[in-house]
């Protein structure tokens, strides 16, 4: 049995004090295979303790369904960490942020329209509930009181930058210690007055999340607690990119100064993030403060660990100052293992194609409806949704719009694309129907939802309604799309054909499109698919969905581990919303994030 304990300004391990070095690594953003390689990488900068949250969408992923196997077997992770020598520390709040789908809560609880989030209501307590008691006594053996690596564990998330409900953080810690939970609790909130009174639960330990100026956060948090050791859960040392924004990066001798300056101030520091990892999937969240803007599949952080798991500048110097904080070489400390081999397999062209619109009977059952729903009525979590009605017509120059969608739409009629309706730009679309009438077919891509701040509740596809002119639009077919189970599609041969946009009739362009390839493996290693030429969509590999790929970047690859690929024959599958001047993709050895 350990215990961690926080007092006199200090924390104490069986008594003896200790200072936390700890490095967050989301388990759910590696792939298994390489959780021992990314937690010794850890271990040999000189961290003594390893941090995660853990996404109730990934563990719940449709109502009353557990999942805690691959990506998500968090007991594994845990475990493993142990056995390595780390301490460990997990966030399982309902809510995590981490710039993860609706900050880790399940889409299914927007089904309830009434339910109010992250706070004391009733019906939304009774879910929470539901998931702990499922997900709590996986976790009970774990800590550290039981002979486990579990040091500390959180109760919400930066709580206070939502919301001030303390008999709600109250009723999450009361859970915890009802179900055998008997280590150290905490909270963690952003050094600010509203954010300190709004997010704390007296008797409770509580830490701080920054990126610079300690002396100031911490002179903050002193002010709330006087007597408690300085703790910074979360040193944001790099930061997450946007679709349509320049890649982040960070001074690594910037990081190592404010670093080295928390250490000698006798602070636990916990990196957000030491190694980022992946937002395979559909998995990325999205910010909406003033506008949206979605999270790319890179949680690269400009971490001290790479995406792909390779040692950076930043990693150097700050273990160079871990060693020097404890008076030791860089020698000294633990070895690294050894580099991960990275592979170009050259250029792959995918042979054969579907057209998403005429595979929809092979990819879904549509339902009627009056008006456009969102996905989240439909029992709907991810991906995409087709709206299709008739518009009665002749109707010359008139305007198309689509109130709130969410979050980019592809309009066609009789099969034509039209063009696109973006939630930062939702400007109309003019169009022209002949006599007779016309099909009017609405693509919708959910990008990701709020992770957070005020608009967490943020449901997917056409939201409010279609409109010609003042007039809406009734009676729809609509074919949810979450692509999911892609292999009934029956895909045709294209050996030969020219795929150059001046030699295909412009009617057929920009309609979403699958294309299908298969390549050869002699010796699987790390790759990055680099999609030049292509728009817009998503990339499988072997059945698993490696995430979102869009030309205006800032990211211009996709990792590929190389426990995703097998010896042999493999399969790759694109997803291209638009049109490609040529259906070749390339697998290259080096990553560009922009």
């Amino acid at each position: 049995m350990t215990i961690l304990t926080a007092g006199s300004k200090q924390f104490l391990l069986d008594g003896e004090p200790i200072q936390l070095l700890s490095g967050a690594i989301h388990y759910f953003r590696v792939v298994p295979a390489y959780w021992e390689d990314r937690l010794l990488k850890l271990k040999a900068c000189g961290f003594n303790t390893v941090e995660t949250y853990l996404p109730w969408n990934l563990h719940e992923p449709k109502e009353g369904e557990f999942n805690f196997s691959g990506l998500a077997d968090v007991e594994a992770f845990v475990q493993l960490a142990g056995n390595l020598g780390l301490h460990v520390i997990v966030r399982p709040s309902p809510y995590i942020c981490a710039e993860w789908e609706f900050g880790g809560l399940p889409a299914w609880l927007l089904q309830y329209p009434s339910m109010k989030l992250r706070c004391m209501d009733t019906m939304y307590l009774q879910k929470v509930d539901r998931y702990y008691d499922e997900l709590i006594p996986r976790l009970k053996p774990l800590l550290s009181t039981n002979g486990g690596p579990i040091l500390a564990m959180q109760i919400e998330n930066e709580y206070g930058s939502y919301g001030n409900d303390t008999a709600y953080l109250t009723y999450l810690r009361d859970g915890l210690i009802s179900r055998g939970v008997d280590v150290l609790l905490f909270t963690s909130d952003g050094p600010e007055d509203g954010m300190l009174q709004g997010g704390t639960v007296p008797g409770t330990l509580a830490t701080v999340n920054f990126g610079s100026q300690p002396e100031e956060a911490f002179e903050k948090f002193r002010q709330y607690r006087e007597d408690e050791p300085l703790f910074c859960m979360e040193y944001w040392n790099g930061w997450f990119d946007h679709w349509l924004k320049p890649h982040h990066t960070r001074d690594a001798g910037d990081v190592a100064d404010v670093f080295d300056r928390m250490l000698r101030a006798g602070a636990s520091v916990n990196f957000y993030m030491f190694h980022g990892g992946t937002n395979f999937g559909f998995y990325n969240g999205a910010n909406c403060q003033e506008e949206y803007g979605a999270t790319i599949t890179s949680y690269d952080y400009d971490s001290p660990l790479s995406e792909c798991g390779d040692v950076t500048e930043k990693y150097s110097a700050v273990r160079k100052v871990i060693a020097n904080h404890l008076g030791k070489s860089v020698e000294e400390l633990p070895a690294l293992p050894a580099p991960i081999q990275k592979k170009s397999y050259g250029q792959i062209a995918l042979t054969e194609k579907a057209d998403v619109l005429e595979s929809l009977a092979y990819l879904t059952k549509p339902v009627k409806r009056t008006y456009p729903v969102s996905m989240e009525h439909l029992g709907q979590d991810y991906g995409f949704i087709v709206y299709a009605t008739r518009i009665s017509g002749p109707r010359i120059g008139e305007s198309l719009h689509l109130q709130e969608v969410h979050d980019r739409a592809q309009v066609f009629l009789d099969g034509v694309y039209q063009g696109t309706v973006e939630r930062w730009d939702p400007r109309p679309l003019q169009m022209d129907i002949p006599a007779g009438g016309a099909k009017l077919e609405i693509v919708v891509e959910n990008m990701g939802r709020v992770n957070y701040g005020p608009h967490l509740r943020d449901y997917k596809g056409i939201t409010e309604g279609v409109r010609m002119n003042n007039q809406f639009l009734f009676d729809w077919t609509i074919h949810p799309l979450p692509l999911d189970n892609i292999v009934a599609v029956p895909f045709v041969q294209t050996t030969g054909e020219i795929l150059s946009g001046a030699n295909v009739d412009s009617k057929f362009l920009n309609r979403p499109t699958l294309y299908r390839g298969e390549f050869l493996v002699d010796e699987t290693g790390d790759t990055f698919v680099k999609l030049a030429g292509w728009s817009k969509g998503v990339v499988w590999i072997n059945g698993f969905n490696l995430g979102r790929f869009w030309e205006k970047g800032p990211q211009n690859t996709l990792y590929l581990p190389a426990p995703l690929l097998k010896e042999g024959r493999n399969e790759i599958i694109v997803l291209e919303l638009h049109h490609t001047e040529n259906a070749i993709i390339e697998l290259t050895d080096t990553p560009d994030l922009g």
